[in-house]
């Protein structure tokens, strides 16, 4: 809950109104599960183990939606384009993203309010981080 400095009111954050870490945490496991058997996927992601990946996109997506900032205070600022700058991130690629946070998206059962914003954002992020138009 967040509170109102004019009249002292509370009012829930989206983080809280889309569920919490809960929601965060099953929408990355699923969208792992689909990248961990995608072979354009897979290789940017150079750890043998994807759970630092995965525990790296909870934190940055709990911190967007109004949760914990945990994610700037362990990494600093976001800088989405220029972690994402050392992988071929071309539409192929962005597509297969795109599936992959569908699949995870869809199991969420979100409200539908909340479900087209969270792939509202999900699109135009993916499409923000194309850096390559090569096969």
């Amino acid at each position: 809950m967040t509170v109102s400095p004019q009249d002292g009111s509370t009012r829930e954050s989206l983080y809280e109104a889309m569920g919490g870490r809960e929601t965060f945490e099953k929408l990355v496991r699923v969208f792992y599960q689909g990248v961990a058997d995608d072979p354009l996927l897979r290789d940017m992601y150079p750890e043998e183990d994807l759970k630092p990946a995965e525990r790296r996109l909870v934190l940055f997506l709990e911190q967007y939606w109004g949760g914990p900032n945990t994610y700037s205070q362990e990494r600093g600022h976001p800088r989405l384009r220029m972690r994402h700058v050392p992988y071929k991130v071309n539409p192929e690629a962005r597509d297969a993203w795109l599936k992959h946070m569908r699949a995870g998206v869809d199991a969420l059962g979100l409200a539908p309010m909340y479900e087209s914003m969270l792939w509202d954002y999900l699109e135009r992020a993916a499409h923000s981080l194309v850096n390559s138009f090569d096969e």
